[in-house]
C-alpha cells in the first residue's frame, strides 16, 4: 500500500518551514514575546511557546548541521537533531491544518 501525498501539501508544508526558519534568522525575533502575557495562559500563549520551540529545534539541527560539517559533531547526533525538527514542523502543519479544520466547520454551522 503506496501512501501518496498532494503536490500542494507538500508545496505548502515546504513553504510554511521556509517561513518559520526567515522569520527565526531574523535577529532579537522572539515568537513567545508576540502574545500578551496573560494570568492562567491563553491559546495564543501556548501556540507562540510551541512555535518558538519549533524554531529553536531548527536552530539546534542548523548548528549541529554546521558542527557536523565542520568535524565537531557525530553523524548520529545531527540525523537526531534533524529529525526532530522535521517532526515537530510536520506537528506544527497538522495542528495548523487541523485548527482550519475546525474554523471551516464552525463557518458552516447554521445560527
Amino acid at each position: 500500500m503506496a501512501v501518496t501525498t498532494p503536490f500542494n501539501a507538500a508545496t505548502a508544508a515546504y513553504g510554511n518551514a521556509s517561513r518559520l526558519i526567515n522569520t527565526a534568522a531574523r535577529p532579537q525575533t522572539d515568537l513567545t514575546a508576540l502574545a500578551a502575557p496573560a494570568k492562567g495562559g491563553t491559546f495564543a500563549d501556548m501556540l507562540a511557546q510551541q512555535v518558538q520551540g519549533v524554531v529553536d529545534a531548527g536552530a539546534a539541527s542548523d548548528k549541529m548541521a554546521i558542527d557536523m560539517v565542520n568535524g565537531k559533531a557525530n553523524v548520529v547526533d545531527m540525523v537526531t537533531a534533524i529529525s526532530e525538527t522535521e517532526l515537530a514542523i510536520e506537528s506544527m502543519v497538522t495542528i495548523r491544518d487541523r485548527v482550519i479544520s475546525a474554523y471551516e466547520e464552525i463557518m458552516r454551522m447554521p445560527i
